[in-house]
């Protein structure tokens, strides 16, 4: 048996004799086999969360009381620790300035010797651009080197705007010094999150709001930021929906709480969503579709084949799965302001597509990078 069911055992033989011998009164057993039951979900919720087997999410959870927020804070903190003493890598929390470390200064992705001043866009009032990734901060493998990947793109496409999710402590610290033209908005501080970047001073930050989705067991909510652009008011938001198949209902719930907050937001602001939203079509249908007023930025550039599939296990192995399955669990979505036209997507297209000289590529996801067109 594993420790996972070990431990169910466990706990079910301790409730069920008091006295060697005796019985245990119907109503107890039942409350010892809920909590078997209900121990064995928070492995697996773990497991999912953290792409762990389950006896490594049993040993965690039950040497935290069984408490996910103190098992997952445990499980990020062990290894980074155990990493940065045995070979000087990545601190595990930025504590200061000192205590982190600048990982854009020697990026190496394959494509980074393109001079980034000059494939930079031009900066104007005409158009901007935002990149929405999820960066995999779940997986500690090679995670120094392809934190530096995911620095190396951003510094190479220098967008205005950028979404991420799977954010954890080290990466928020080395943004923090290495992305110094950025403001930094994060969705937590523990574990793992998601973050907004705001290229400064052009995109000028004005409030941010967390929404917490009540029902979640994986710590997923909704990051909002509201900015002015070129004098257009624009609400971003992002979010890393409930992960794997199994947890699709909560999933759509999430989706449309999300959607119930584009369409919430003043007529007068465009409202723009990008994330994981770990989604498939089925689910979509089932809520009845997209609000007429709000886009999928995909369908709406006439679904482009070469940036449909985000999740890509043939092209992309970093994970090492057998299987082979394509997924479009990254999306963006679009409301347009009211009076219409102020903004309107142009192009997509997928970034992180090459590997970084450790052999992997910097995410088991693709980036999304998308560009916009602001008509004056």
């Amino acid at each position: 048996r594993g420790v996972m069911e070990e431990e169910a055992a466990a706990a079910d033989e301790g409730a069920r004799c008091p006295q060697a011998g005796e019985p245990l009164p119907e109503e107890e057993e039942e409350e010892v086999l809920h909590l078997a039951k209900q121990r064995r979900m928070l492995c697996s919720e773990f497991a999912a969360i953290t792409s762990s087997d389950a006896e490594v999410a049993c040993s965690f959870l039950a040497g935290n009381d069984w408490h996910m927020q103190r098992a997952l804070n445990a499980y990020f903190e062990r290894p980074l620790e155990k990493e940065e003493a045995a070979a000087g890598g990545m601190p595990p929390a930025c504590a200061g300035p000192g205590s982190c470390i600048d990982l854009t200064a020697d990026a190496t992705t394959s494509n980074a010797s393109v001079n980034s001043t000059d494939s930079r866009q031009q900066e104007d009032d005409s158009s901007f651009s935002l990149i929405s990734w999820n960066i995999d901060g779940l997986d500690l493998g090679n995670l120094k080197e392809r934190a530096r990947g995911i620095c190396s793109y951003l510094a190479l496409y220098s967008p205005d705007v950028v979404f991420l999710q799977e954010v954890i402590p080290p990466h928020l610290c080395l943004l923090q010094v290495g992305a110094g033209s950025y403001t930094i908005i994060p969705g937590n501080i523990d574990g793992y999150f998601t973050a907004i970047m705001l290229k400064k001073p052009r995109v000028k930050l004005l409030k941010h709001e967390i929404i917490p989705f009540p029902t979640t067991s994986m710590m997923r909510n909704l990051l909002v930021v509201y900015v002015s652009i070129s004098g257009n008011e624009i609400c971003l938001m992002t979010s890393h929906l409930e992960s794997t198949k199994n947890h699709s209902k909560e999933r759509m719930k999430q989706l449309q709480i999300v959607l119930n907050k584009m369409q919430m937001e003043s007529e007068s602001n465009t409202v723009i969503f990008g994330g994981d939203t770990n989604l498939r079509d089925s689910e979509v249908t089932k809520l009845g579709n997209l609000p007429n007023n709000i886009t999928d930025v995909w369908e709406f550039l006439g679904k482009p084949q070469h940036c449909r599939y985000t999740w890509d296990t043939h092209s992309n192995t970093n994970l090492g799965a057998q299987y082979k399955c394509k997924m479009r669990l990254d999306r963006i979505y679009f409301r347009p302001a009211a009076d219409g036209g102020h903004i309107i997507p142009r192009s997509m297209d997928l970034i992180g597509l090459e590997k970084l000289d450790c052999g992997r590529f910097p995410s088991d996801h693709w980036g999304l990078l998308c560009n916009f067109d602001l008509i004056l």
